[in-house]
């Protein structure tokens, strides 16, 4: 009997699989697609209907030729990319491509990559699923059809080599809104109350006040039937307050329960990771993704959590029977609840896959920690307590409200009284704890109707706060909510609107740069679909119809490029060549007040005449005073050079303050409200060690004078370690030098060693190419 050809994608995953398939199959990767669209032209004849020109990738000669050869050796060839639509589209380019056309094909699926898992893939193959493949088509076709047709105008009107994405324009879109509704924004003030009261019992404690007059009173951005609105009468109120009796009116109790979360589903892990990790959604996939194809643990590669993209929060009965064997074994019975969780499952889903759990629940993080690395390993820790957490009983409390009355005025005070822990005696979801919830235990047994003594009355002036610019958690959890993309896409999304130099991040926080600003703009006079939230949300249904068979792949792209031909053909015409011509403004020349315009140049967008060259006035943007024009877009790129400090919440870790966020010379950064007597500055971490040998310092992002972003220790001037590219913490796979580094260019990822001997080097795919068309 003759060996079977196993093809997968990555080596580390062909690696445990061999281990569980023995010496009758040969287990090989593609090392991701083989084929693609050509770089050098659309490759998609409109047409012919949208056929595609798909061609061997020149990095993938190598392995087509040795994939070749093996296939045609073979009996049999089994593909087993991974189960999803980009998995199966690998295993189609891979039958066009690398299999002889008589040779039996079967496509094998798991969604862990487990001995008993592999194995029965093996003994019961299936087909390649052409829905899927047709789904996959349509998405990147629809991709190449904008980067490659939009581009050329936005070359030819703002700035050769920049770009415009189907999905990630609207992204970007997402995050230039949200700096104009905080540019726009109109503080409110508001005057709150509390008081410090003594009753017939200690101990003492606070009270809010809620009402007046019978009307709820505002206490923070969500609106109230009623606002103190200013300190006339907020003092009105206060002289009200102290000549009034504090009476006991009632006493509330009731039990509560808290269930825990469900096990995560790819963009809840991305959001969870980034919140308690600080892990970039980037880091977070490509972690999971080595959980997921194999660590060796005692010389047998095992993968150690299920597939890390899905969307569905199904966990099978033999792993619910497995945590559930588990729980009884580590806790006290009552800590197990009655009868498994199941939680429903939403409508738009894709089902295919199980939730994100570790594949064996008896692999705990402390056996694990001996044989995975620091991040590997908190991760994991994430995912398995989470898990395990999820099938616990549920956290129990006593709830005490006590509601006094004051004159006209409402006061409360709430208790909560944890009676019994249940499943936070292992995992507690990050922010999920209420500020100020541990205080019920102080409250004193008082009675109804009780005087109580007031030993202090707070009056406190508050203005209501912009909303918060993104976080990689806070963008990954909208784009969800507006169904732009799915959570496999969101790594790429995310790096694809940071490489074109269309946002910054500036402490974890996304801002719009000038050129977002403008592109944005645009994109959404010229192509309104395109840059519609609810449009890219159907066009996603619209791709899942596809992969059900209800639309073919063809049928979607026909609809889509009639109204889309328009568009480029108006674009073309009509959007304002900012390159000659420039964008017009409100605001006139300081010289010859004839019109400012925003043109782009060398180093970026400047204001000039537009009389030029009979009048040569420019000015840099940053340099107008921002209550000279109303126009939303120059607002945000002249950028709130005087806004006032934005207070976050946590204690300065030197002088206990509060931290606050501030604006510089070289944008945002936090530090203590106490300065100058209190001069500690927040150190953005990268998460990876100083490479430097004997250094303990951690790697830190810096600015130079000129505003640009390297890397440098937090041991500095002791440890004099800099670098202008990210080090990425892996270590070299071909040296074992302590780390590579991260360079990114307009159209490509590359890590690489610096040891000159080595010369190690390698393109990086954004999460598997998902999103990765020409844009």
């Amino acid at each position: 009997m003759g060996k079977s050809l196993v093809i997968v994608e990555s080596p580390a995953k062909a690696k445990t699989i061999n281990k569980y398939l023995g010496k009758d199959f040969k287990v090989l990767a593609s090392m991701g697609h083989i084929r693609d669209l050509p770089t050098n032209k659309l490759g998609v004849d409109i047409e012919a209907e949208f056929e595609p020109d798909y061609a061997a990738m020149p990095s993938k000669r190598k392995v087509i030729s040795e994939l070749k050869s093996e296939a045609k050796k073979a009996d049999s060839v089994f593909l087993a990319p991974d189960p999803d639509r980009e998995g199966e589209a690998i295993c189609w380019h891979l039958q066009h491509e690398v299999i002889p056309k008589d040779k039996p094909v079967f496509r094998v699926m798991f969604n862990e990559i487990t001995k008993k898992a592999v194995q029965a893939a093996i003994e019961s193959p299936g087909i390649v699923n052409q829905n899927l493949v047709d789904a996959q088509q349509a998405r990147r076709i629809l991709d190449r059809l904008v980067g490659y047709m939009i581009s050329p105008v936005l070359w030819k009107k703002v700035k050769r080599g920049i770009s415009a994405g189907r999905v990630q324009s609207v992204a970007l879109r997402m995050i230039v809104d949200r700096e104009y509704e905080i540019l726009a924004f109109v503080p409110i003030e508001y005057w709150t109350f509390a008081t410090q009261l003594e009753g017939s019992e200690k101990p003492n404690f606070k009270a809010k006040l809620i009402k007046w007059d019978g009307e709820t009173l505002r206490q923070g951005n969500k609106e109230a039937k009623r606002t103190i609105e200013n300190a006339e009468q907020a003092a009105e109120i206060e002289g009200i307050l102290r000549q009034s009796e504090f009476k006991v009116v009632a006493i509330k109790r009731k039990a509560k329960k808290q269930n825990p979360p469900p096990p995560f589903t790819t963009s809840k892990l991305q959001q969870e990771a980034s919140r308690a990790l600080s892990f970039t959604v980037k880091k977070t996939m490509m972690l999971a993704q080595k959980l997921y194809e194999g660590i060796e643990i005692d010389g047998e590669p095992i993968g150690l959590i299920t597939y890390m993209r899905t969307d569905s929060m199904r966990v099978s009965e033999e792993a619910i029977n497995q945590v559930r064997d588990f729980i009884t074994q580590e806790y006290e019975d009552r800590y197990l609840p009655n009868q498994p969780r199941r939680v429903p499952q939403k409508k738009n889903i894709q089902d295919g896959h199980e939730a994100i759990r570790p594949t064996h629940v008896e692999f705990t993080p402390q056996y694990l920690s001996k044989y995975l690395d620091k991040d590997e390993l908190r991760l994991y820790i994430l995912i398995w307590k989470r898990f395990v957490a999820s099938q616990m009983a549920a956290k129990e409390m006593d709830e005490t409200v006590i509601e006094i009355e004051a004159g006209p005025g409402s006061f409360e005070v709430k208790g909560l009284v944890t009676t019994f822990p249940g499943f936070t005696t292992l995992y507690i979801e990050s922010g999920s704890e209420k500020s100020g919830e541990g205080t019920g235990s102080d409250l004193p047994n008082l009675q109804e109707g009780e005087i109580l003594k007031v030993l202090e009355l707070e009056k406190n002036q508050n203005h209501t706060k912009p909303p918060s610019r993104y976080t990689e958690a806070s963008l990954v959890k909208a784009l969800e909510e507006n169904g732009i993309g799915r959570p496999s896409t969101y790594a790429a999304i995310i790096a694809t609107i940071q490489n074109r130099d269309y946002v910054e991040k500036r402490e974890s926080r996304f801002l719009p740069t000038d050129l977002g600003m403008v592109v944005t703009s645009l994109l959404k006079d010229s192509f309104p679909d395109l840059m519609d939230t609810k449009y890219t949300a159907r066009m996603e249904n619209r791709l899942d119809d596809v992969e059900a068979g209800a639309v073919t792949w063809k049928g979607l792209l026909g609809d889509f490029y009639q109204g889309f031909e328009t568009n480029l053909k108006d674009a073309e015409s009509n959007m304002p060549n900012i390159k000659r011509d420039g964008l017009e403004t409100d605001i006139k020349c300081e010289s010859c007040g004839s019109k400012v315009v925003i043109k782009t140049g060398r180093y970026g967008q400047f204001l000039s005449c537009s009389n030029y060259p009979e009048c040569t006035f420019a000015k840099r943007i940053k340099d107008v005073d921002p209550t000279t024009t109303e126009m939303p877009m120059l607002k945000g790129m002249i950028g709130k050079v005087n806004e006032a400090p934005e207070a976050l919440n946590k204690p300065c870790p030197e002088c206990g303050h509060d931290l606050v966020r501030r604006h510089g010379r070289y944008g945002e950064f936090i530090a203590c409200s106490n300065y100058p007597e209190c001069k500690y500055i927040h150190k953005e971490l990268v998460g990876v060690k100083c490479p430097k040998d004997n250094c303990e310092g951690d790697i830190q992002v810096r600015k130079s004078r000129r505003g640009k972003v390297f890397y440098g220790c937090t041991q500095y001037p002791k440890c004099d370690f800099v670098s202008w590219d990210k080090p990425t913490g892996e270590a070299c796979p071909n040296c074992a030098a302590p780390t590579l580094y991260e360079k990114v260019r307009k159209k490509e990822t590359v890590h690489y060693c610096t040891n000159q001997e080595c010369k190690f080097s390698r393109n990086v795919e954004a999460t598997d190419s998902v999103e990765t068309a020409a844009v």
